[in-house]
């Protein structure tokens, strides 16, 4: 009887333990998307989403990681780090994250939870300078991962974005970028770029295309 309590006590403790978790996350999430939607409220132009992205967007970007673990990887408008975790859940090393977010409030959340990362509160448009600018400058990385809002800027910005990511990724370097137009597949600012493939994420609110480009 005794070895029969004991077990029941442990199964109990399992279960206590396993919803706390699941109570947690549930909590995490939900403050994730008030404050995503409070920042959206304040900045609808940058912050282009009023939730964060769901696990299955996640994944879908992480995707284009490189197959070199070793190289950094930029990633541009992080928000709350929906996209981020999915990154490092695929295998990306913190310390090769290198992640600019316009949001400086987005940014010192993004810190705490990825203290290793290279997190940059800054415009994603000077990636260039503020690449330069790190303790040790980062000149080239094995992919560009973006939840930036480019419908949301005027064509020639895009464009001048582009350049810039262009300039930073090595011949095999992908860019990969997520919109909600699902009706066409090239984003601004992918002229220079040849399509690799584009599929929709239907599991999304609201569902996004995910397009990666390479050069």
């Amino acid at each position: 009887m005794a070895a029969s309590g004991g077990l029941a006590y442990v199964e109990v403790q399992f279960a206590t333990n396993v919803l706390a978790t699941m109570a947690k996350r549930i909590l995490a999430a939900l403050n994730d998307t008030g404050f995503f939607l409070q920042e959206w409220l304040v900045n609808p132009l940058r912050t282009g989403a009023i939730a964060p992205s769901s696990k299955y967007l996640a994944a879908a970007m992480a995707a284009g990681l490189p197959a070199d673990r070793e190289s950094h990887v930029l990633e541009l408008g992080p928000g709350t780090g929906a996209i981020t975790q999915g990154l490092i859940a695929r295998g990306l090393p913190q310390n090769r994250l290198v992640a600019i977010e316009h949001n400086p409030r987005m940014a010192g959340l993004l810190r705490q939870r990825y203290p290793a990362a290279a997190i940059i509160a800054g415009d994603a448009w000077q990636l260039d300078r503020l690449l330069a600018e790190l303790p040790t400058p980062v000149t080239t990385v094995g992919a560009v991962i973006s939840s930036l809002p480019l419908l949301n800027f005027p064509p020639e910005q895009a464009e001048a974005l582009a350049r810039k990511i262009r300039a930073l990724l090595p011949p095999t370097g992908k860019w990969v970028q997520f919109s909600y137009n699902l009706g066409n597949k090239h984003c601004r600012g992918a002229s220079q770029f040849q399509l690799v493939s584009s599929k929709i994420v239907w599991l999304n609110v609201p569902p996004a295309r995910v397009t990666v480009y390479q050069k």
